[in-house]
Parts: structure tokens; sequence; C-alpha cells
């Protein structure tokens, strides 16, 4: 079955997504403008109480920008991997490149050993890539559980070839999650495409005006739209 996981930020949007039937979500903070970063303890404590904490994948990325860390960096998500799964976590979402690009074995292998026995996913570090087909193989030997992409194009529709190549090459041997930019018009030619999930933010503007305030940025926040994860949820699943 053809799964379904909404990127959430708050206990809020993940009981809207499974009350609307997600299967699963990715929970992260600053979505909107980082792409996402490492939640708070008390935000991964709350999501894992109210939604369960199998069905919970917590993204862990240590500050914006590209994915090559130093070592510093790479023992701080370590940490935070070990303890996303002591609070609950069902999984864990990670990606780390080299310099020269291609996948940064050693943290990878250092990530998978923090993570236990969490399911082990592979971000969209893997779109930043020339050729994400090259590390396939070599993400399967290391143990990752589920890849998300978006075939490296902005919009996983516009990289639905390549979405379809890296899911023939996976062959069962990991799961190959489509994400980015993804609107629920796009879903049947994706599931079509052979990919294991389909992941979307399914988020909204708040209608909150209460002012922010000087430094506090703009009015309102982003929120999960119960009619937008039912509609991916009815796309997935044909009816």
């Amino acid at each position: 079955m053809i799964a379904v996981e909404i990127a959430v930020q708050d206990a809020a949007g993940a009981r809207t997504a499974f009350e609307h039937g997600a299967d699963r979500v990715e929970l992260c903070q600053a979505l909107a403008e980082t792409g996402g970063l490492t939640p708070s303890a008390g935000t991964i404590d709350a999501v894992c109480e109210a939604a369960g904490g199998g069905r919970v994948a917590v993204l862990v990325r240590p500050r914006p920008g590209g994915f090559v860390y130093d070592a510093e960096e790479i023992a701080l998500v370590a940490a935070d991997l070990r303890d996303c799964v002591r609070r609950g976590a069902g999984g864990v979402v990670v990606g780390a490149l080299r310099p020269d690009g291609g996948i940064d074995r050693d943290a990878m292998r250092r990530w998978k050993e923090a993570a236990g026995d969490a399911e082990f996913v592979f971000h969209r570090a893997i779109d930043a890539l020339a050729d994400p087909a090259s590390v396939i193989d070599e993400l399967a030997e290391l143990g990752t559980d589920r890849v998300l992409t978006s075939g490296g194009a902005a919009r996983s529709i516009d990289g639905i070839e390549v979405l379809a190549a890296l899911a023939r090459q996976a062959a069962g041997r990991l799961q190959i999650m489509s994400g980015g930019g993804v609107r629920v018009e796009d879903i049947p030619d994706l599931v079509s495409a052979g990919i294991d999930a389909v992941h979307l933010s399914a988020r909204v503007r708040s209608a909150d005006e209460a002012p922010s305030g000087p430094g506090g940025g703009v009015m309102g926040f982003d929120v999960t739209e119960p009619a937008i994860v039912a509609a991916a949820v009815r796309a997935v699943r044909g009816v």
C-alpha cells in the first residue's frame, strides 16, 4: 500500500493528519523558512503522545543551509537521534554529503548506530546531487529504510521520470518516497511511477492576526489543513 506522510510542526498538525487518514507524519520546525530543522524536545514529546510515536519520523537537521557537516555537527546530530528515539519516535530523518559530492558514509554509519531500531530515512539532501541514482545502492548498503526525494527537481511531478527510475533501482531494498512541491493533483501520476509513499506538508497560513511586534516576523503561522490531508489520502487510495 502506498503510504501518505504529512510534514507537521506541532501536535495539532499531527492529530489533524491522522484524523484525516495519513499513515505517518514527519515532525520538524521552521519548515517554511528553512525547509525544516530539528524540533524541540517538548514538541517531540507532545507529538509522540498525541499520535503514537511509532508513526512519527523526526527530522534531525542542526542548521539551515547545505548538508556537509563538520565533526561537531555530526556529534550533535547523533546525540539528537538518540534523544528522539528515547522519546518514542518511530523513525528519524537525516542526510549528510561530502564536500566533493556523494554520501558522507562515516556520518551515516554513526547516525544509523545512534538511531538503533528506528526507521532510518535519508532526506532531500539526495536532490542536491547531480545524479541521485548514483547513491541508491550505497544508501541501501548503509541500512537506509526510505529515501525522500523529488527526483532532483523543484517539484516531484517534474522529476517523475527520475523517481520511476529510482523505484526500479531500489527494487524493494529501500522505499522511494516522493516529496517536494507535491500537490494533490500530482499524486495519481506519482503513484503510477511506482513510488512507495508520498510526502507533502498540507499546510496553509493561519488566520491569526495578532501583531508580532518589532522583530517578531510576519503575522500568522503554518497550520495543517484537514481538507488537503483528506484529499491526498483519497488520491492515493484512488477513491
